[in-house]
C-alpha cells in the first residue's frame, strides 16, 4: 500500500504495534514451582477473549510475533486460530530470564521474590543471582525490537532521540510476549529512560493490550502511545496480575 511521503522521505503510512501480555500462568503446581509454565483454566480463557477481540481488527493485523515461552505461545494459539495467521517465534522476546527454579518450594521463590525487592538501585540492575542481570535483558529487548523494526524500514534518527525514520509501509504487528518484554518495549519506543523495575512503572495486566503508533510529526516519525493495559475484553472477574 503506497503512501504519501514526509519532509524527510519516510513514508506517512503508520506502522502499529499491539503489545499483548500472556493470560495467567500456572507458576505452581502442588506447592513447586514451574520455570516454563502453561497457563492456568483462567489464563486460557483470557487468551481466547483477547484473540476473538483482535480478530476484529481485520484484515488491518499483517503479523504475530511471539516469545518462546510456554504462556506465550498458549496465548497466541487462539489468536492464530482465529486471523489464519502464521506466528514468527522470537527468542529474544522471552521475558527477563530468572534462575532455574523448577520444582523448588514456591514458597521459598516467593519468599526470594519478597526479599529482592529491598535491594539497593546497583542491586536490581544486577538481578536475581543465578538469572539475568536487568542490564542485559534491557538490551536484549532493545535489540531485539529494533531489529524487528529495521527489517521493516522503521529505525531510529541518529539526530533527533525521540524521532524515528519510517522507510516501510503501512501494518499492524502484534507481539505476543510478557509484563517485563512488553514495559521495557515501551521505554523504547517511547524514549523513556530505563530503570530496573519497568514492570513497576508500567503495570500490565495478563492478557492485556499496549497499543502505539508510529505516526509522522517533526519532519521524522514518534512512536504515539493510542492505549495501555487494556483489558476492556475480559469481565471483571476475569482480570489477573
Amino acid at each position: 500500500m503506497a503512501g504519501s511521503r514526509s519532509p524527510r522521505g519516510g513514508s506517512l503510512d503508520p506502522v502499529e504495534i499491539i503489545l499483548v501480555r500472556h493470560g495467567q500462568p500456572a507458576w505452581s503446581v502442588d506447592g513447586h514451582s514451574r520455570h516454563d509454565p502453561s497457563l492456568t483454566e483462567l489464563g486460557a480463557i483470557q487468551a481466547k477473549k483477547t484473540a476473538a477481540r483482535l480478530a476484529r481488527r481485520l484484515p488491518g493485523i499483517t503479523e504475530i510475533l511471539v516469545s518462546p515461552a510456554v504462556r506465550s505461545q498458549e496465548t497466541a494459539a487462539p489468536l492464530i486460530e482465529a486471523t489464519g495467521i502464521d506466528a514468527v517465534t522470537i527468542d529474544d522476546l522471552t521475558e527477563m530470564r530468572l534462575p532455574q527454579w523448577e520444582g523448588e518450594p514456591e514458597d521459598r521463590v516467593q519468599r526470594i521474590f519478597a526479599e529482592s525487592r529491598l535491594r539497593a538501585p546497583a542491586q536490581w540492575w544486577d538481578g536475581i543471582d543465578g538469572g539475568e542481570s536487568f542490564r542485559d535483558f534491557h538490551r536484549r529487548i532493545d535489540g531485539a525490537l529494533t531489529g524487528i523494526l529495521a527489517e521493516r524500514g522503521v529505525t531510529p534518527d541518529p539526530d533527533h532521540r525521540h524521532l524515528w525514520r519510517s522507510e516501510g509501509g503501512d501494518g499492524t504487528i502484534v507481539l505476543v510476549a510478557h509484563g517485563g518484554t512488553n514495559s521495557v518495549a515501551l521505554t523504547v519506543l517511547l524514549g523513556v529512560e530505563p530503570t530496573p523495575w519497568e514492570w513497576e512503572r508500567f503495570v500490565l495486566g495478563h492478557a492485556s493490550i499496549a497499543r502505539v503508533r508510529n505516526v509522522p510529526l517533526a519532519g521524522g516519525h514518534v512512536w504515539s502511545l493510542r492505549a495501555f493495559n487494556d483489558q476492556e475484553h475480559l469481565a471483571a472477574d476475569e482480570r489477573s496480575r
